[in-house]
């Protein structure tokens, strides 16, 4: 038996979707400040229409509104520099590029008052390429290369975050060797659970990344790898130990995780200190502060992660008797996820019928089935591939016009050869959504056009950021010319 949807809403649709009672709503806190409709009911950043964006720029276009980052960037710096000035001077902000980054994000980032945060070699050539300064900068990673560490030294970065025992003595040597010294934090995993997927929790012990805080009982001393690089970092010649760090993972919405991370972070560096007489003088709490994907999303505003994460560092070097060290952290979803959406174009659209349980509706004992609709789009996968590694879920809107049709609940799928290719596993869109159509998906500014690929050969998009009228292209979208140029031939 066929079920016909009445005003829109779907028992395929997952519990916390539900019907909007405008399709045609921009709904905070999902989307940039600037972004809204115009008189034709067109989707416009910056004052500029998504029409005139397609035409100038072409689909599939990652679309950043400036003034957006700017202001969330200023907003976590403020934020913390307010909640911390009694307790150590300010905070450190890290911005963390591998959310995304480009020579003008990173312009962006020293403007604001920022640092900078890296992950790779290739990162640490973008921020050289950008001019900023090397002590403004921090390089990560669980496995560095003797090149990028080396090049990190020859950058004169502020911080180079080590991840393990092994790397700790190479980056001790290569430093010494070249009559230098690393400055050094030493990331630990202080076992806090974040409430987020299990691919993006990182302060659990089974994982790549980090120091265990647990002591190591099958050692004779019983000490945990985490005192045994403070001890050797301590010794080695070649390396100024600056402090701890951790990550306890990403798109976390409660505050909780970070104070507690914060709390444990603390007594252990209390201790290390006191057993080891030295000074560790600065302290990072990592980022993972979540965003909003869809509307039922409630990220915190930085002023409230910031006030909640200084009573706990007050509060505890007060119990410990101790100088509170400098703090620092490493924001990057929450201040570019949110500044830009995803302009893409509808092409093909197909219903199916979907077998749903007999009892969700009171026909026991009937096959009930209901529809869901499929719209392709003319990006997919390759260009936001978080849905199918996370089980992300996004929204959508129709953005080249609005619509009084009755909701239909649909599936925004990419033109890839996967049948995962999904870039919105359910969202309500108006019932005449017709090829030529442009939809916007907001909250792609973290993670989708870093994690892009060529899969299919098709060609990554190009990256606009717009501002007060004006339109500019920060990343070129790629050319099937540049795609082939890689071929070296037979």
């Amino acid at each position: 038996m066929t079920v016909e949807i009445q005003n829109g809403a779907s028992p395929l649709a997952p519990d916390w979707l539900q019907v909007p009672a405008d399709l045609n709503e921009l709904k905070e806190p999902m989307w940039a400040g600037s972004v809204d409709r115009n008189s034709a009911g067109a989707l416009t950043v910056g004052g500029v229409s998504v029409q005139e964006l397609k035409e100038q720029f072409g689909t599939p276009l990652f679309v950043m509104d400036e003034a957006d980052f700017r202001a969330r960037a200023r907003a976590f710096k403020d934020s913390f520099d307010a909640a911390f000035a009694d307790i150590c001077g300010g905070v450190d902000v890290y911005y963390a590029g591998k959310s995304f980054l480009c020579t003008a994000v990173v312009k962006w980032v020293e403007e604001e008052g920022l640092r900078l945060d890296t992950a790779s070699g290739g990162e640490l050539a973008v921020a050289a390429r950008a001019g900023i300064a090397g002590e403004r900068v921090a390089l990560h990673g669980n496995n560095k290369s003797d090149a990028e560490i080396t090049r990190a030294l020859d950058m004169g970065l502020g911080r180079i975050v080590v991840d393990s025992l092994d790397e700790l003595v190479r980056v001790g040597d290569i430093a010494r060797a070249s009559g230098r010294q690393a400055k050094v934090m030493l990331r630990l995993t202080p076992g806090v659970h974040a409430h987020t997927h299990e691919f993006i929790a990182t302060a659990h012990e089974d994982q790549k990344f980090g120091l265990s805080m647990a002591a190591d009982t099958t050692e004779q001393a019983g000490l945990s790898a985490a005192e045994e690089a403070v001890a050797a970092a301590s010794a080695h010649p070649g390396i100024e130990l600056l402090g701890l760090h951790c990550h306890i993972g990403s798109q976390i919405f409660e505050p909780d995780g970070f104070a507690l991370a914060a709390e444990k972070l603390l007594r252990f560096l209390a201790a290390m200190q006191e057993k080891y007489s030295i000074t560790m003088p600065e302290l990072d709490l990592g980022g993972g502060y979540g965003i909003a994907y869809t509307p039922v999303d409630t990220p915190r505003p930085a002023a409230e992660i910031a006030k909640a994460m200084a009573a706990v560092v007050r509060s505890t070097c007060a119990e410990l008797g101790i100088d509170a060290p400098r703090i620092s952290i490493e924001p990057g979803r929450a201040i570019v996820g949110s500044t830009t959406f995803t302009l893409y174009e509808v092409g093909t659209l197909k219903t199916v019928r979907v077998d749903a349980a007999a009892s969700d509706n009171g026909d026991a004992g009937n096959n009930v089935t209901y529809p869901r609709r499929y719209v392709s789009v003319d990006g997919g996968m390759s260009d936001n591939a978080r849905p199918v590694l996370y089980d992300a879920d996004y929204s959508a809107v129709l953005a080249s016009r609005t619509s009084t049709a009755a909701p239909q609940l649909s599936r925004v799928v990419g033109k890839h050869c996967e049948s995962g290719d999904i870039v919105v596993r359910d969202v309500y869109l108006p019932g005449d959504v017709a090829a030529g159509d442009l939809l916007a998906v907001p909250g792609t500014g973290a993670y989708c056009w870093a994690l892009s690929s060529n899969y299919n050969y098709l060609a990554r998009p190009g990256v606009v950021a717009v501002r007060d009228g004006f339109a500019r292209l920060i990343v070129r979208g790629e050319t099937e010319e540049d795609l082939l140029n890689r071929d070296m031939g037979a």
